[in-house]
């Protein structure tokens, strides 16, 4: 998913909505991941074994960072904390070009990084059942790409599982 164009080092940029998490409080401000959370969480770090990275940025909610967690630690990577209101995406784009980030963050705040990123108002906020977008932005000597991946979870567990 990463590319460069010769001696040109591009700044690839992934982003993921946060797993799936516990929907039976609604009083519950910072829930948890349910297993079918977990399960993708695990997921997420077997789609980027492969993938270098160099930084993990995560908003600061359990569901997000436990999302990463598993990437996280076979990465051996520190998750960085982060604000998507407080970015500002031309000091982010400076302080980490030539480096492949991953972004954690929510349904809103995903597509909206990425509109950002690309400079272009393209990504709709992602439904709330949509756990399964990969965002991809690749900027190289200017030229912008991106794509979206989807990547639905096998195996999920539904009430007539359990």
């Amino acid at each position: 998913m990463s590319c460069s164009y010769g001696d040109k080092k591009c700044t690839s940029v992934y982003l993921i909505r946060h797993a799936e998490k516990i929907r039976t409080d609604k009083n519950v401000k910072d829930p948890l991941l349910n297993k079918n959370g977990l399960l993708r969480a695990q997921k997420w770090s077997e789609i980027f074994e492969k993938t270098e990275i160099d930084k993990i940025l995560s908003t600061n909610t359990k569901r997000t960072i436990s999302t990463v967690i598993p990437t996280s630690d076979k990465k051996q990577l520190k998750i960085e904390i982060y604000k998507p209101e407080d970015i500002s995406y031309e000091v982010f784009l400076k302080e980490n070009k030539g480096k492949k980030v991953l972004i954690v963050g929510h349904s809103n705040t995903i597509p909206e990084t990425t509109n950002v990123l690309i400079k272009n108002k393209f990504y709709n906020q992602i439904e709330d059942n949509n756990n399964s977008n990969l965002y991809f932005v690749n900027i190289c000597d200017g030229i912008i790409s991106h794509e979206l991946l989807y990547y639905p979870m096998e195996g999920q567990i539904t009430k007539d599982s359990i």
